[in-house]
């Protein structure tokens, strides 16, 4: 499919999650088409970057499932700090543990998993998340961190062949295979498209993070990540995510920066910087 009819496929009021870790290997040219379309009332669920920052500005997000949206190296993502603060969208906030653990939940098919993570704190209550008690004789009292279900999932992969068999490189791969599977369809964009995988890059299976099973489309979308980092091919654009992070401040208006940051379409985004052999020559972070 094109990255069109992925997001034409969408309706308004989903729950949508985003896969990817801060600026890291988010799918971020999907992103742009949901920017471009007239999609609103999203729950957005994501461990996020400038992709939910993006979308809570342009006014698409009714509620926020997160636990973070960061920039890495800039610390609090700008534009959903504003959505935050001034109460514009509903949110869930999670700790990391909590947010894989409602994933897992969704993938295998329970109401809920058990977990310690967040007892001691105040997210439950805030979040209006129940406990639970062993039912054997430790009798221990655990959180019941309910399933988040998803009706879509956005991903971004390194490699893919049309029937949906991923590759994923990288040392943070981290949970893109639980959004896939918690998901009731999952629209994968990759950078590099072939026909199949085992005739090219079979060496490389491993690779493969999770069943084409759940993937229900892909597109090939060369550079698709940026301005986040999609390792090994490129890294993160930092002169970009401070641009975007200057364009925050007041008035911070996005209509008026939003074609800088989302362009009429993907060939005219990335001429804004410096086109995809700029994007390939982007250092990869060191941390």
């Amino acid at each position: 499919m094109s990255a069109a009819d992925m997001v034409a496929s969408l309706r308004d009021g989903m729950t949508i999650g985003i896969g990817g870790w801060g600026p890291r290997r988010k799918p971020m040219a999907l992103v742009r088409e949901i920017l471009r379309s007239d999609l609103k009332d999203l729950t957005i669920v994501a461990y996020g970057g400038a992709d939910v920052g993006m979308l809570c500005a342009a006014g698409k997000v009714r509620k926020l499932v997160f636990a973070f949206v960061s920039l890495d190296a800039i610390p609090l993502e700008p534009w959903f700090r504003k959505a935050r603060e001034s109460g514009q969208i509903e949110v869930l906030e999670l700790d990391e543990g909590m947010f894989q653990w409602g994933l897992k939940a969704a993938a295998f098919g329970l109401p809920f998993l058990p977990t310690r993570v967040g007892l001691g704190t105040d997210l439950a209550e805030l979040g209006g998340l129940k406990h639970v008690q062993s039912p054997y004789p430790d009798g221990e009292t655990l959180i019941a961190m309910p399933a988040l279900k998803l009706d879509a999932a956005l991903l971004h992969v390194n490699r893919c062949d049309w029937r949906g068999h991923v590759q994923l490189f990288g040392p943070d791969v981290f949970y893109d295979e639980w959004f896939a599977k918690a998901a009731e369809k999952t629209f994968v964009s990759c950078e590099e498209l072939v026909d199949r995988m085992e005739d090219h890059y079979s060496h490389d299976v491993q690779a493969n993070a999770f069943e084409r099973c759940f993937v229900s489309a892909v597109v090939e979308i060369p550079c698709g990540a940026h301005p986040s980092a999609m390792p090994p091919g490129y890294g993160w654009d930092m002169k970009a995510l401070k641009a975007y992070t200057d364009a925050a401040r007041e008035p911070g208006d996005w209509a008026q920066v939003a074609d800088r940051f989302v362009g009429k379409d993907e060939p005219s985004y990335l001429a804004t910087f410096g086109g995809k052999e700029a994007v390939a020559a982007l250092p990869l972070p060191i941390f």
